[in-house]
Order: C-alpha cells, then sequence, then structure tokens
C-alpha cells in the first residue's frame, strides 16, 4: 500500500512559477513509475508527466512541454513537479499517482494505482 500527499499549491500569476511536491509512503516507492495529472473544473481529469523509478524516462502532455519537468529522489520517497511560465489554463487540481505496473512513464489513468488527495493550482492572469 502507498499513500501520497501532494503540497506546494497555490496562487500564482501568469508566467510565474510553482513547484509541487508528492510524499509517499511505503518501501518499495523507488519502484514505482510516478506521474502527475490535473483536472480543471468541468473539465476530466488529464495527464500531465510521468517518471520512471529510475528517472530516465519521462513523459509530458503537449501543453506542458517545455515548462514542467518532472524529478523524482527515491532516498525522500519523493516526486516534484517544477512548473515555470504558469499559465491560466494551468489553473487545476493536481494529483500525484503511483504505478507498481507500469515499466515505463505512461498517460492513462487506468494505469495508475495510487492517488493523492490533489492539490489546488490556481494562475491569475
Amino acid at each position: 500500500q502507498v499513500q501520497l500527499v501532494e503540497s506546494g499549491g497555490g496562487l500564482v500569476q501568469a508566467g510565474g512559477s510553482l513547484r509541487l511536491s508528492c510524499a509517499a509512503s511505503g518501501r518499495t516507492f523507488s519502484s514505482y513509475v510516478m506521474g502527475w495529472f490535473r483536472q480543471a473544473p468541468g473539465k476530466e481529469r488529464a495527464f500531465v508527466a510521468a517518471i520512471t523509478w529510475s528517472g530516465g524516462n519521462t513523459l509530458y502532455a503537449d501543453s506542458v512541454k517545455g515548462r514542467f519537468t518532472i524529478s523524482r529522489d527515491n532516498a525522500r520517497n519523493t516526486v516534484y513537479l517544477q512548473m515555470n511560465s504558469l499559465k491560466p489554463e494551468d489553473t487545476a487540481v493536481y494529483y500525484c499517482a503511483a504505478s507498481r505496473r507500469l515499466a515505463v512513464a505512461g498517460s492513462n489513468s487506468y494505469q495508475y494505482d495510487y492517488w493523492g488527495q490533489g492539490t489546488q493550482v490556481t494562475v491569475s492572469s
């Protein structure tokens, strides 16, 4: 069993930056593929980024490529999402997720087994 707790959300102006963190419990964290998803009001949950256990394979949604960076620190059981050049359309609740089944970074939410409670990111124009 893995428990995930996100932090770092908040209100920021367009063009600003935020760094989200996701702290995971569980001794097998380092073997899981980790992902970030987001859900804006009235929209479906959407993939943002994912990273393999070694950090050697990452995947990004086209909408965030070049602006967001996912990374992980297995010693701290933490995954990060650095978000730069934020836009109002990035406003959403951001969720951290863990997959014990994936071998490479994946973008489908059904492939993830554990989810955090979410953290709100609001970007003002």
